[in-house]
Order: structure tokens, then sequence, then C-alpha cells
């Protein structure tokens, strides 16, 4: 009887020591669990090859379902260009992300992958998403009643239909926003930022809370945050002084002292940490010769220790290859001194065999201490846990229809009306030419950018480098914005490049020349000149030279016009604004009144660069600020 008894007390026990073990082995699966607990409880349970996998990004071209199983892989990106296939539906882009994923779950921990894309202006690299306009042009808006901090509302609600279109495709994870402060527009990236005035970038940090959803009240400093299922984890890039480099040269040496980093290229870091930012780019570029993707003082010393930034830390495309000159010298080096100096996951994208191997015989040989890849591995888990990727892996359908809508649309219409600046208007001040009638009976539209939703677009769209022409892209070139918006008595003549004989035979009431930068990224958009390439000048002089002309430039930032400003009666900013050239069309015919002031100084000659406000030598063609008002008018 006793043994009996004592027989059942000890399967009591060991059913209780089952039942504890159970609840304990799923603790980081219980989402009441504090998040520290979750963080620790996975943690403890995971090999080195395992907490390895989570510090690798891969680009889709090199994963596959096996990869993501085999390797632990806790990341995958698509490069600009990196699709499912041309034109692909948010089905098609939905479906391809859960196959990964399921690759991620079968996993011994089932520890979720996070997809990550560049949607830096709307969701640009998915065919009929809404592109909104480039930072250069956002920078450009201005709240009204305020001068000078752009309009963060509605850079907000930017971010918010950026994030649905975002999830719409399945994907959870955008680097963006792009918050760095460009000093020289020779700089081929210039026209990422939204300004040169630190100010200005530090407002428009408020399309963070639109990507992620808004920090909840007494939130920890530090600490990401991202609302769940329609928002997405975002990224402020890249760390730090990128737009400060030595005569605006990408990837470059940014020559300036600590307080100059700080004062300038630092503020908008605070704000974007303050409001939650999941993740932190780090830049190619160089401060005063240390590579800035193996500087720890900056990277640990400064942004996580000092700045108490909680989220992830992560390394540029090839990032850590780069750290040696010429790149991948010696690859073990760069994978020691980045990871070291703080990189929490590393955008390989391609070799990751390479750096799973040497990472790992690094780990294991103790040149790399198990600390510092348990403090990366808790970064990422921290933002996957708070994104709730564990609670909510798989990616459904439920918000396809919010790619490219109609809404997104207006908003981005609204974006491209706000970021436009009027340079000039009349030969006289007292003959305005803008706006323009609706009613007339000849009108000429030319250039080689009025009717190509590529160069409208810029970089950064559909493929890396932007593409040409119509065939691509969903949305209203302004040639097509103009036919919309004029009487339907006026006959409107489209010639991308007349001559003059053309324009001097025809009796035009007046004509619109769209001409401009064609696309370009990164080095590749790096200029020593800035000029307007050809077709654009031959076409303002043959045009304006013999009718009332309005000249729209389409370009990443401000270029060399000077020689060409007396003959045009009037001269529009247009930026890269993207898919709604229809906002281009409300201001040009007075449908609502331009408000754009210059957020980038515009240069007289590239001889005077770098020149920013408040430089002894400052001589601009058109003044930071500067901006043209008009009122909207019936006709």
């Amino acid at each position: 009887m006793g043994r009996c008894s004592l027989g059942m007390m000890g399967l009591v026990v060991l059913c209780l020591w089952a039942t504890i073990t159970e609840a304990e082995f799923i603790k980081y699966r219980d989402p009441k669990q504090p998040l520290n607990v979750r963080i620790k409880d996975l943690l403890r349970r995971m090999t080195v090859e395992e907490k390895i996998g989570q510090m690798v990004q891969i680009d889709r071209v090199v994963a596959s379902p096996d990869v993501m199983k085999n390797y632990y892989i806790g990341s995958i990106l698509s490069g600009g260009g990196s699709v499912p296939g041309p034109k692909a539906s948010a089905e098609a882009w939905v479906n391809m992300v859960n196959d990964f994923q399921k690759g991620s779950l079968s996993t011994r921990l089932g520890i979720p992958m996070i997809y990550g894309i560049d949607a830096v202006h709307g969701h640009n690299n998915v065919y009929n998403a809404t592109i909104f306009p480039h930072n250069v042009g956002l920078g450009v808006t201005r709240q009204p009643m305020l001068y000078g901090l752009g309009d963060p509302k509605l850079v907000k609600k930017i971010g918010e239909a950026t994030a649905l279109e975002v999830r719409a495709t399945g994907i959870p994870y955008t680097f963006a926003p792009c918050i760095a402060v460009c000093k020289d527009p020779r700089w081929g990236r210039c026209y990422e930022s939204y300004s040169e005035d630190h100010k200005i970038v530090q407002a428009m940090t408020e399309i963070i809370p639109g990507l992620q959803g808004d920090v909840p009240p007494n939130s920890p400093k530090g600490v990401p945050f991202v609302a769940g299922k329609t928002k997405v984890a975002a990224c402020a890039k890249h760390f730090v002084g990128d737009g400060g480099t030595t005569k605006g040269i990408n990837e470059n040496n940014t020559v300036i002292d600590f307080h100059g980093l700080l004062s300038i290229h630092m503020p908008a870091y605070l704000d974007s940490i303050r409001k939650g930012v999941a993740t932190v780019m780090v830049s190619y570029s160089s401060w005063n010769g240390v590579k800035m993707h193996a500087n720890r003082d900056l990277i640990t010393g400064f942004l996580k220790d000092k700045l108490k930034f909680r989220g992830f830390v992560i390394s540029d495309w090839e990032g850590i290859d780069k750290i040696t000159s010429p790149p991948r010298a010696n690859y073990s080096y760069s994978v020691q001194a980045g990871v070291l100096a703080g990189i929490d996951m590393v955008m390989i994208p391609m070799n990751y065999k390479e750096f799973i191997d040497d990472l790992t015989f690094q780990v294991k040989n103790n040149i790399i201490p198990m600390s510092r890849i348990d403090d990366a591995v808790k970064r990422i888990l921290r933002v996957k846990f708070v994104m709730g990727l564990f609670e909510n892996p798989m990616a459904d359908l439920s918000l396809v229809n919010y790619l490219g809508s109609k809404e997104h649309r207006e908003l981005s219409r609204e974006a491209v009306r706000k970021s436009l600046v009027l340079l000039k208007n009349g030969k006289s001040a007292y003959k305005p030419l803008l706006p323009l009638p609706k009613k007339a009976q000849k009108i000429l539209v030319a250039g080689s950018h009025a009717d190509n939703l590529g160069y409208q677009c810029g970089g950064w769209t559909i493929q890396w480098q932007g593409v040409n022409g119509n065939e691509f892209i969903v949305g209203t070139s302004i040639l097509t914005a103009v036919r919309n918006t004029v009487d339907h008595t006026t006959e409107i003549v489209y010639n991308e490049k007349p001559d003059a004989d053309f324009v001097k035979s025809n009796k035009f009431s007046y004509a619109i020349v769209v001409v401009g930068e064609t696309p370009y990224v990164e080095t590749m958009g790096d200029s020593m000149n800035l000029t307007i390439p050809e077709p654009g000048p031959s076409t303002i002089t043959n045009v304006c030279g013999f009718v009332k002309c309005v000249v729209v430039v389409i370009s990443g930032r401000p270029v060399g016009i000077e020689p060409y400003v007396a003959k045009m009666d009037a001269l529009v900013a247009a930026w890269l604004p993207g898919s709604e050239g229809q906002g281009v069309a409300d201001l040009l015919f007075g449908d609502y009144g331009f408000t754009g002031k210059l957020a980038h100084t515009w240069f007289k000659s590239v001889d005077q660069l770098p020149m920013n406000v408040g430089d002894p030598h400052y001589d601009p063609l058109f003044p930071f600020g500067f901006g043209l008002t008009t009122k909207p008018v019936k006709n």
C-alpha cells in the first residue's frame, strides 16, 4: 500500500516536473511573457551555429527553404531589382516570402526570418506600387503657417501608406529612411537626403512612426517599436556622416571634428531612436579616415552605449567587404573588424557560407567573444519579438488591395504638389507666366522627361538604377497630366526634341519643357559637373528662344542651369516626383498654388561647391529657403 502510494506520488511529481518543463520550454513562444524573459529563454537554447545564422542576411537569389533551414539564416533581402519576376503581383511576393519562411519555421527552434527591402520612396521595387517623391522633394514641403521644417505630418502619412504597401507583399522590414544631411550635391545619393539642414532632416524622421507606429507613452528609451501586422520595421541610415564626404564622393571620407559630426550628422539619429526605430544601417563612408563599418567607438561606444539604442545594427550591402581596400583583400579581418565594431546583422549578401565559416572559426577560437555574438542575437531577437514576428510569421493576402491604391496615389499627388519649387515666374515680376491658362489655341509640350515615368521616378525604382520609359511603372506622366488638365478645345502638340524651325513655324500659345537628369544611384550618380545632359539644354534653347515657356527640371539635386535661366519665362524644380505626375499639372495650371521652399542651396557654378547656407562664400543662384508662391485660380 505504502509502496503503491509512493509510486503514485512519484508519478504525480514526474507529471508536475514534465508540465513545468513544458511550460518552461515554450516560454519564448508566449507573447504574455516579458520581452527580456523571452529573449533570454530563447538565447540560452541556441547553439553557436544557430546564433551565427541569425546574424546573416542573404539576397533572395541565393535563398531557398533548405538554405534557411540548414544554415539557420536570420534574414533575407531583395536588393534593388531583386524580384520574383517581371511585373510580379502582390500574391507572387507573398507566396515567395512565405516559402522562405516555411524553411525557417522548420528549424529546431522555429525562429522566423525577417525579410527586408529598399522601400525608400514608396514600395519602389514592386510593379503597380505607388511611387512617392524622393526625399529631396519631400524636404521642400512646408506645413501651413510654419517655415523651415518641412511637412512632418505629410511624411508620416507617406510612411503609413508605404508600410501598408510593403506589408501587402508579405514583407515586414524596409531599409528606410535615409537621414543623411547632404552637404554637396555632387554626391550621387543627394536625392535620398531631405535637406542640407539637419533640422529639416530631424523633422522628417516623423516618417518612422508612420512606418512603425507611434511609440507608446513611457516606452523605455532606445527600445524598438513596431505596431503589428500593418506596420514595418524601419531603418535609419547611413550611420553616420554619409552626406558630408569630401567633394560629395560616394562612400568616401567625411572630414569633420567630433563636435561637427554631433551637431550636423548625428541629431536625426537621436530623433529616430526616440521614435523607436528598429534598426540602424552603417555607412560605407569613413569618418576622418576610419571606415564606419569598423568604427567601434561610434557604433558600440556612441550609438549603443551612449544613445542606448536597443535595436539591431545592420551593415550595408557587402559593407564589411569594403573595410579593406581593395574590397575583400582580407575577408577574415573584415569579419572580425565589422563584428567587433558592433555590427549585429551582416548584409553579406551572396557568399554567406564563407562568412559563416569565418565567424564560426573566430568565435570558437575566442578571437570574437561569445558576449559579442550574444549581444547581436539579443538585438535581432528583440526586434523580431517586438514586431510580433513569432506570433505572425506567415504573410497573408488581406492587404493586397493597398498596393497602388487610389488613396495612396492621391496622397502621392498631394506630396508632388507640395514638393515643387517655383524658381522664376515671368521675365518681369509684373508679368507672371504661371498659372498657365487651360484654354489656349495650341500648346507645345517638349523634352526628354515629359512622357517618361522612369525618368520621372529616378533611381531606386523597379531596378536599382531605375528604368527608362513607361512600361514598368503604373502612373501618370507629366504629358498625360497636361492632357488631363487643359480645356477640351486646347490643341496639345508633343515633340520630344523639337528644332528651332519647328517651334518658329507653329503658332504656339506657350510651351512646357520638361528636361533633367536621367536615373542613377550611388556612385554612378556622383557628378563633378552637374550638367543637364543633352538634349535638355538644346531643347530649352530651341523652344524658349521663340515662344513663352515654362521649364520643369526633373533632377535629384540642384543642377547647372544658370546659362539658360534668362531664356526661360518660368522655371520649376520638380525633383524626382514619382508616379503621380498629375501633381505637377495641378500647380502649372493653378488648381493649387506653389508653396515649396528650397531645402538645398542652388549654386551658380560647381566651382562654388561645397556651399551651404551660412558659409562665408555663400553666393547662390537661388538661396536655401527660396521659393516663389502662387495662389490657386479658376480657369
